[in-house]
């Protein structure tokens, strides 16, 4: 699967944005997100393969330059995944079996004021940047 299908059916599968007040709603079986952090799947790297490595190059890269911007590391736990907004909104994502090395490393940016971001790999820091401001 190509990393701009993977991020489209990852959005697929993005169950609801729930208005619904936080207490009414059961999240036992979701990584529950609400501060401003990106989200990274725990995978152990293994390289060798110039586009693996490539592709962590870019995941450090991206990584450093959140965490200089104020995001905090969370790593997911379970592929549900619940990003609770400021304005109580739930973005409620259902992550897919990664089925190569830019899956199993995606990174997805939040802010608790905005919708949750799916970091491109492939890309620049010009999206992360717009997010940002």
């Amino acid at each position: 699967m190509k990393p701009v299908l993977f991020i489209l059916s990852a959005f697929a599968f993005c169950v609801s944005c729930n208005q619904t007040r936080t207490r009414e709603t059961d999240t036992s079986n979701y990584d529950v997100i609400t501060e401003k952090s990106y989200v990274v799947r725990n995978v152990k790297p293994v390289s060798g393969d110039p586009k693996v490595d490539s592709i962590l190059q870019r995941k450090q890269e991206l990584t450093g330059f959140l965490e200089r911007h104020g995001f905090v590391r969370h790593v997911a736990t379970k592929d549900s995944i619940v990003f609770r907004r400021n304005n109580r909104q739930e973005v409620i994502i259902e992550l897919p079996v990664p089925s190569n090395t830019a899956e199993a490393n995606l990174i997805i940016a939040f802010d608790p004021m905005k919708n949750p971001l799916f970091i491109n790999l492939k890309k620049d820091t010009t999206q992360v940047e717009q997010y940002i401001k």
